[in-house]
């Protein structure tokens, strides 16, 4: 009787235990966002527009800490002309949660004593930030 608990048991949680585990797609597009969501930042320091530009949704929404909401035009036009100024990012944990076609990143960027989520989703030209928001740590 011990013994068909026990097993019984064990079948149960098996599809737990499947369903847990990332798929290699999972983790390989988890590294590959995470990697893109810190080149974003780069990118934004260091005024790369061109590459901003790309990995920016048409319809993005960016709520920056103090509550400033800017489109993708506004976006690529406040760090050209310097109304926008980002000296320096260092994101301090970050993570990842892969959906069908999209990806949620939570992350943490110590120096600016922010919290953020970013959303990306895949697009035809690949995957694009639709949706940020930030807010400043107490």
């Amino acid at each position: 009787m011990k013994q068909t608990c026990l097993l019984i048991a064990f079948v149960l949680s098996l599809p737990l235990a499947i369903f847990a585990q990332k798929t290699k797609e999972e983790s390989a597009t988890e590294k590959y966002i995470l990697r893109l969501h810190e080149n974003k930042f780069r990118w934004m320091v260091n005024k790369k527009l061109d590459s901003l530009n790309a990995i920016l949704d048409e319809r993005v929404v960016y709520v920056h800490s103090n509550g400033w909401t800017e489109n993708k035009k506004e976006i690529i036009e406040d760090l050209r002309s310097g109304k926008l100024v980002m000296n320096h990012v260092t994101v301090t944990e970050a993570s990842a949660r892969v959906y069908k076609g999209a990806v949620i990143v939570n992350g943490n960027a110590v120096d600016l004593q922010l919290l953020y989520t970013e959303v990306y989703v895949k697009r035809e030209k690949g995957w694009l930030l639709v949706s940020r928001h930030a807010n400043r740590l107490p």
